[in-house]
């Protein structure tokens, strides 16, 4: 039974993983405090608890700082899965950041008469001025409802519970979803002597000795969004070639036009596309039902397997306790509209995270609104009613 009702004098923050520790530190410079609130048991979970053991940035690590502390100089321009866990403990052991742990919130809603947030978990209830949603895009896994996926005998598990390839080693897998995690755990798979099939547009990881992303960011300065896809695309076929004659098709528009309208990262190649032109890793038609034994394709053809990877990307859980309608919809996934328009809403809401440009993209939502609430906290903190 719930009998604590707590006061905060500052935001409270629900999340504490990159977008949560960020925004907790930039209002700590700006002398404000908060709290973060977190479920699980520990800081950064999907990182230390759902992610696969050779996963790296896919970005260099200059666009995947959290405000204030860049990653060690020793550090390689692309951090392992470990390196950013580390980098992520020591930037809360920092800034003294202690979040309440292990307690999941099940409603936040807005209080017209008192001016003020409710925030109920699991034993408490608080009252806050600020609401800050930093729980991520990333909270809940997506299993796709695939015709016949009960009736597959196989072993089925999504990629939040992958860790390596060593217990397929001589299996055959099917991966299906092919973004970046598909195809990094498809080269681990095949690594480890697993026979890998995968169900994009496909980047090189670098152009001219220089990161994709970055060359992008740049050449965005300069020129709008279809001439820098159309750069992107004629640099791709002069590295990878022509991706068609092995059965993957590109999207009919650009890896960034794509990213901004749904969301969808572009793909880039890690080395798998390598194994690909080599016959180790097979490219498969989308699949149109599993038996019980493996699955139909839609080019007719059926294959059995071993096992299946989801590799299917995840979704936002907020919709199923913030009480803000015109914030985030109540559409399920990270459709455009499942999302906040911007980091900040009416009454005092915000978010972190949520703008589809990756850790780089939370690192300005962390300042903007830090930036927002210091220009109310002097006049109005200390004045609120309840």
């Amino acid at each position: 039974m719930q009998s604590d009702q707590i006061m905060i004098i500052g935001p409270v923050i629900i999340g504490a993983g990159p977008s949560g520790l960020a925004v907790a530190a930039c209002l700590k410079q700006r002398g404000i405090p908060s709290l973060i609130i977190e479920k699980e048991s520990c800081i950064a979970s999907l990182w230390k608890h759902k992610t696969y053991n050779r996963l790296q940035l896919h970005l260099p690590k200059k666009f995947c700082e959290l405000p204030y502390i860049p990653f060690p100089p020793e550090y390689p321009k692309y951090p392992t899965r470990q390196q950013f866990i580390n980098y992520l403990d020591a930037y809360a052991k920092h800034f003294s950041i202690e979040p309440l742990l292990g307690e999941e919130v099940q409603q936040a809603k807005f209080d017209t008469t008192a001016r003020c947030w409710w925030v109920r978990t699991n034993e408490y209830q608080f009252m806050s001025p600020w609401l800050i949603v930093a729980a991520g895009e990333n909270a809940e896994p997506v299993i796709p409802d695939i015709d016949g996926i009960s009736k597959f005998t196989g072993r089925i598990l999504h990629t939040s519970t992958y860790k390596d390839g060593a217990a397929f080693k001589g299996s055959k897998v099917l991966v299906v979803g092919c973004g970046n995690s598909g195809m990094e755990i498809s080269l681990d798979l095949c690594n480890n002597g697993a026979q890998a099939s995968i169900v994009l547009h496909i980047l090189p990881k670098q152009v001219l000795g220089k990161s994709t992303f970055a060359l992008s960011m740049s050449l965005l300065k300069w020129f709008p969004v279809t001439v820098v896809d159309r750069f992107l695309l004629f640099c791709s076929r002069l590295v990878i070639g022509d991706t068609n004659r092995i059965g993957i098709e590109r999207p009919e528009i650009g890896p960034l036009q794509l990213k901004n309208s749904v969301g969808k990262t572009p793909v880039l190649d890690l080395g798998t596309f390598a194994k690909i032109k080599s016959g180790e890793i097979k490219v498969v038609r989308g699949v149109r039902k599993f038996t019980d034994k493996g699955a139909e394709f839609l080019d007719g053809t059926v294959e059995e397997f071993e096992s299946v990877i989801l590799a299917t990307g995840f979704k936002s859980n907020v919709k199923s306790w913030l009480r803000d309608l015109n914030f985030f919809s109540q559409n399920d996934a990270n459709s455009e509209k499942s999302l906040p328009k911007s980091w900040k809403g009416k009454n005092r809401v915000y978010s972190v995270g949520f703008t589809r440009q990756g850790l780089l993209g939370a690192a300005m939502d962390a300042h903007n609104v830090a930036d927002d609430i210091k220009r109310h906290w002097n006049s109005e903190a200390w004045n609120l009613q309840y």
